[in-house]
C-alpha cells in the first residue's frame, strides 16, 4: 500500500465529499492518483445513489431565492428521508445551489415526463415546420423528429439541465452525487419561477 499524503486526502474529500477513510483507501489503491482515486468514489457513490433511489423522501426544505433586485425569484421544494439530513449545511447548499440553476436555466419542469404534453405537441410541429423549410424528405423529417425533442426536453427539464457552476456534470448528476455523500434518496419535488416584468 503506498503512502498516501494527508493534503491529498483532503483534496479527494473536497473533490467527491467522501469520507476521510474511503479516501485514504482510494487514493492508497491508486497510488496517489487523485484522478483515478475520485472516479472510483464517484462510481462507488452512484451505485450508492442508485441503491436509494426507489426510498421514500418524506422529509426535506422548501428553499427560496430571489436574484438581483427582486426582478426573479423562486421556490423549490427538496426533499430527503430524515430530519438529520434536511438540517445539514451541505443539504441547504445544495437546495440553494438548485434554486440558482432555475433562476438562471428556467426549466419547465422537473423531469422529462413532468412536462405538458401540449407542449412536447407544440415544439413537435415547429421543428416539423422548420424541417420542411429546409426542405427535408418526410422520411428524414421522422428520423431527426426525436432526437430534436430530446434536446429540447434536456434543455427545459431542471435533471438534464447542464448545472450552470459546473456545466459537465447535470444537475440529476450533482444529486446523485450528494445521495451518495449523504446515502440518502433526495428528490426535488417541485419549483415555482416568478419573473417581474
Amino acid at each position: 500500500m503506498a503512502d498516501v499524503k494527508p493534503d491529498d486526502i483532503k483534496k479527494l474529500r473536497e473533490m467527491t465529499g467522501a469520507g476521510m477513510m474511503d479516501c485514504k483507501a482510494a487514493l492508497a489503491e491508486f497510488g496517489g492518483d487523485l484522478e483515478k482515486a475520485s472516479d472510483a468514489l464517484r462510481k462507488k457513490g452512484l451505485a450508492k445513489a442508485a441503491k436509494r433511489s426507489g426510498k421514500d423522501t418524506g422529509c426535506g426544505r422548501v428553499f427560496s431565492y430571489i436574484h438581483g433586485e427582486g426582478k426573479i425569484g423562486v421556490l423549490l421544494q427538496l426533499n430527503c428521508e430524515t430530519d438529520f439530513v434536511a438540517k445539514n449545511d451541505d443539504f441547504e447548499a445544495l437546495g440553494k445551489d438548485l434554486c440558482m440553476q432555475v433562476a438562471a436555466a428556467a426549466p419547465l419542469a422537473v423531469k422529462a415526463e413532468d412536462l405538458d404534453p401540449k407542449v412536447i405537441e407544440k415544439e413537435t410541429e415547429v421543428f416539423r415546420a422548420q424541417l420542411l423549410e429546409e426542405k427535408k424528405k418526410p422520411e428524414q423529417i421522422e428520423k431527426i423528429l426525436p432526437g430534436k425533442i430530446k434536446k429540447f426536453q434536456q434543455d427545459v427539464c431542471l435533471m438534464d439541465q447542464p448545472f450552470i457552476k459546473e456545466p459537465k456534470t447535470t444537475v440529476s448528476e450533482l444529486i446523485q452525487s450528494y445521495i451518495g455523500k449523504f446515502g440518502e434518496n433526495i428528490t426535488v419535488s417541485r419549483f415555482s419561477r416568478y419573473e417581474a416584468g
